[in-house]
């Protein structure tokens, strides 16, 4: 797992020791810094967390069929009637986004032996 991960789940948890309140707006901006800071300090990111980093604003731009260039945090705000909502929403998403490439080997594992048993 990676730091970010467990901060994650500590902010899901106490929102208002980390952040102030469950607010997706204010999570977003916690972590746009947390990546700041770790860049500044040299802090090699894991594997997850460069997926998070590279993949999670386009894979939540798919899924709800937006292409429009506001941050994740906007487009599921868009969505939601107020901040909670949202904070509970992105971890909603999250889960479903780290779960994503097991959705898919499954999918592909389901098709591999389909396709074996039929030559």
């Amino acid at each position: 797992m990676s730091k970010l991960f467990e901060t994650l789940q500590k902010i899901k948890s106490k929102p208002g020791m980390y952040i102030g309140r469950a607010s997706v707006s204010d999570l977003f901006h916690f972590l746009v810094g947390y990546e700041f800071a770790r860049g500044e300090l040299d802090i090699e990111s894991t594997v997850w967390e460069d997926d998070f980093h590279e993949n999670f604003q386009s894979w939540v731009q798919k899924k709800y069929h937006v292409s429009t260039s506001n941050s994740w945090a906007k487009i599921i705000m868009l969505h939601c009637g107020n901040e909670q909502e949202g904070f509970n929403t992105f971890y909603r998403l999250l889960d479903e986004f780290q779960n994503r490439d097991k959705s898919l080997e499954d999918q592909q594992k389901v098709t591999a032996s389909y396709e074996v048993s039929n030559k």
